[in-house]
């Protein structure tokens, strides 16, 4: 990945590397709306990672929040006061698709690209706006690296904000730290040779599955803690390489149901790592810098993703390739498996999301397109009839599985995206805004159909 020296986390200016430069609206609520909305208690960043304070977002200031009611009653699902500008909505759109500039380097022209993508139908509504808060805003550390968001139910989300990951809950609508990263951390597993204290961390990626979260950090870290215990359980710099920032984690089960946590890095290293004792358990080494590691999901499988146009799939256990996959026309850096194992997807900065069914990788089987930009984030949901791609900015797209992929549902916003994430039982669908003004938590809900209701009317 292309080396990024981060000088503000809080909300990191790209400048030459930016993919898409979001300036903040100009209108009266920049006065009325603190950027840090103010709380109930005093929140210190530098606080211990576990207090038991109780730091919980004030939740009355109805301004930072909108509702599905009010957005069908007219209400931006942002709150953007387009009444209040010169512009509206659509003009706004439209010169944001003029002016975007996509960060890439292509091997070859996109034009026969182009004619290799589905002609998607964009017009379907598979989950509706459910509530938009800007109490929790999410934050980048690297513009390439976008898996800042995780849900573990419908009503449980984690994401990055500075130095801290928030839980939010969408039932009581209101945020709480959960871990805080700004000081030097101490692990306390006891007995672990691997385990060190680690000062200051820029959290670049993080996965919490399992109900244990795992953090990478920019300069080669990785934390991990259990969510019912205090303290980070264990913490390392795991590479000492100078540009080793940790690309991507992931926590999967083995086929015998050992619980693991694999960490990606720009070492051009893929660790694996026990989830219990933390003990080392494999360091698999390729020939670029991994940018993207994830497992399927029978823990066979690995597929692994970097500075390359080409991905590889290897046997999980042993890191030994076992196939590849060609067709992309830059470097990738988002995967994710169908629960069926059999399909993985894979994004890129060409703009494309490429399709492989695993039984025969000699060429993708379906090409995805998006607007505007690279593809940074993928997801299926667990039940796998739906696919979700975001870009770095402004577009997240649902795509139907069942259909071939050729229905999909295109949500459009303004922001930065830093991370998306479908809760488990797929009811909900989350995606974190990074912006100054209206970096906010969106949420969604899955639509039914119960037709058996129509019939009795």
């Amino acid at each position: 990945m292309d080396q990024f020296n981060n000088v503000d986390l809080e909300f990191a200016n790209f400048e030459d590397y930016v993919e898409f430069e979001f300036s903040d609206f100009e209108d009266e609520e920049q006065q009325t709306v603190p950027e840090n909305p103010p709380r109930r208690n005093t929140y210190n960043t530098d606080s211990d990672s576990d207090s038991d304070c109780e730091d919980d977002f004030q939740t009355s200031n109805v301004k930072t929040d909108t509702s599905a009611f009010e957005a069908r009653n007219g209400k931006d699902i942002q709150g953007i006061p387009w009444e209040k500008l010169n512009y509206s909505r659509d003009e706004y759109r439209e010169t944001r698709l003029k002016q975007y500039k996509n960060y890439e380097c292509l091997t070859r022209s996109r034009e026969d690209l182009d004619k290799e993508c589905l002609e998607v139908e964009k017009g379907n509504s598979f989950y509706d706006f459910q509530f938009n808060t800007r109490l929790v805003k999410s934050t980048i550390a690297h513009f390439q690296l976008r898996n800042l968001l995780w849900a573990t139910s419908k009503h449980d989300v984690y994401l990055m904000q500075n130095y801290s990951v928030m839980h939010w809950s969408s039932l009581l609508q209101r945020g709480k730290e959960v871990l805080n990263v700004a000081k030097p951390v101490i692990p306390t597993l006891k007995h672990c040779g691997l385990a060190h204290p680690v000062s200051r961390v820029q959290i670049s990626t993080m996965a919490v599955k399992e109900n244990l979260m795992v953090a990478g950090g920019f300069h080669g870290e990785l934390l991990c803690k259990n969510l019912n215990h205090s303290g980070v359980a264990f913490c390392s710099k795991i590479t000492t390489d100078d540009s080793a920032i940790t690309n991507a984690v992931d926590v999967f089960r083995n086929p015998s149901g050992s619980l693991r946590v694999i960490a990606a890095n720009n070492d051009s290293q893929v660790r694996v790592f026990d989830a219990e004792n933390f003990a080392s358990l494999g360091c698999f080494k390729y020939d670029w810098s991994v940018n993207n590691a994830s497992v399927s999901p029978d823990g066979k499988l690995l597929a692994v993703l970097g500075d390359s146009t080409e991905g590889l799939i290897a046997d999980a256990n042993t890191g030994k390739v076992t196939g590849n996959l060609k067709g992309h026309l830059d470097y990738s850096f988002s995967s994710a498996w169908h629960p069926n194992g059999q399909i993985l997807a894979t994004g890129n900065q060409d703009t494309t999301c490429r399709l492989w069914d695993i039984r025969n990788l000699s060429e993708s089987i379906a090409v995805l397109k998006g607007r505007m930009g690279a593809i940074r984030s993928l997801k299926f949901t667990s039940d796998g009839k739906f696919l979700a791609m975001a870009e770095p900015a402004d577009f997240v797209h649902i795509f139907d599985s069942h259909s071939g992929y050729v229905q999909s549902q295109e949500i459009d916003i303004f922001g930065e995206i830093a991370g998306l994430s479908f809760s488990p039982d797929t009811e909900a669908l989350f995606v974190g805004v990074a912006d100054r003004t209206y970096g906010s938590l969106l949420e969604f809900t899955r639509k039914h159909y119960y037709q058996y209701l129509d019939s009795m009317i």
